[in-house]
């Protein structure tokens, strides 16, 4: 494709996770090709990820309503776009990219092989991020993938002061992400008390609003070397107090994917869904060492879905519940006593 003026639209409506996963398609597509204009459409609540972006130039947003959409649909189409990189490949973005009627690019979303592995319990998936798959999206442009992993920008507002927690995590902390959109992804109540209460020094819980009655919990179970930070931060603020943390422990969830960018110390913890489905850490070669999976293996109930649900199917929750928490504990107090 002929370089000249490239102005390219990418598209991924959600989530957080799925965001960060794009962030090293639209790096690459910029310096690789330093004379494009890349443009990107996704949810409103997704905005304040990407705007820090220097390398995209806007920032489009879904509408909530028909009438809405139609203006944003005229808006995109006087933009004139050279190609379109869909990175969200569902009826939604099908019908934007034929509207456009410009040159464009998916990937290969693998939705059957992901249903043979969750209904038949048979893996026949390629053993292939999908950071490498969304590449092949822009195979076309001639951009390759520069292995430098994730990217996650703050700017000036996302920085938290000092003041911002209790004086003694001034010297490092350890942080926990509480909750997940599915419960079956989220560590359960009494498996973060038992894992807090084996973690040496203070720690820190990240997650909504909503997951700041678990959280209140579990603060009153441990003491004061636990920070409820549940609701009290942005998405960006708690990037940034994810960047500050000697480590975090995280279910397979959009704190995750922020702790791989920010090339933090990660225990990824995997509950109804695996690893197979091809969003683990994502991390530079060279960087493989700074996470460790934890999931329970042979259980042949697992994985009960490539998403999750509100209650454990089976009503046992064992893919949590029968966690190596000792394990976990003990890599994260490894990171306590390198600090030191």
């Amino acid at each position: 494709m002929d370089d000249g003026h490239l102005k390219i639209l990418v598209i991924r409506f959600s989530s957080i996770g799925d965001i960060v996963l794009t962030s090293p398609v639209v790096r690459c597509i910029k310096k690789q090709k330093p004379d494009c204009e890349i443009h990107f459409l996704t949810k409103q609540q997704n905005v304040s990820i990407l705007q820090n972006n220097p390398y995209i130039t806007k920032v489009y947003a879904i509408a909530s309503t028909p009438r809405g959409n139609h203006d944003l649909l005229k808006e995109l189409k006087k933009e004139n776009y050279s190609f379109v990189v869909d990175l969200q490949k569902n009826l939604r973005s099908f019908r934007i990219r034929t509207s456009l009627g410009k040159p464009s690019d998916t990937f290969p979303k693998l939705n059957a092989k992901k249903w043979v592995l969750v209904h038949l319990k048979k893996n026949i998936m390629p053993k292939i991020h999908i950071v490498d798959r969304y590449f092949e999206a822009v195979k076309r442009l001639g951009v390759v993938n520069d292995g430098k992993g994730l990217d996650y920008f703050l700017q000036d507002e996302d920085y938290v002061t000092n003041d911002a927690l209790p004086m003694s995590f001034q010297n490092g902390y350890i942080t926990i992400a509480v909750g997940s959109k599915h419960e079956t992804k989220q560590m359960p109540f009494e498996f973060i008390i038992r894992l807090c209460q084996k973690i040496k020094g203070e720690i820190l819980l990240i997650g909504d609003i909503n997951d700041k009655p678990k959280a209140n919990k579990i603060e009153n179970a441990i003491g004061s070397r636990v920070f409820n930070g549940c609701g009290a931060f942005s998405i960006n603020q708690t990037a940034n107090l994810i960047d500050h943390s000697l480590g975090i422990i995280t279910p397979d969830t959009g704190s995750m994917h922020i702790a791989a960018a920010r090339k933090k110390n990660i225990i990824s913890v995997w509950g109804n869904t695996v690893p197979e489905l091809g969003m683990y850490p994502y991390l530079p070669e060279d960087m493989q060492d700074r996470y460790s999976i934890f999931e329970v293996k042979d259980l042949p109930c697992r994985p009960c879905s490539k998403l999750g649900f509100k209650k454990c199917p089976k009503k046992h929750f064992n893919c949590m519940r029968m966690q190596d928490i000792d394990k976990m504990a003990e890599i994260a107090n490894s990171w306590v006593e390198d600090k030191d």
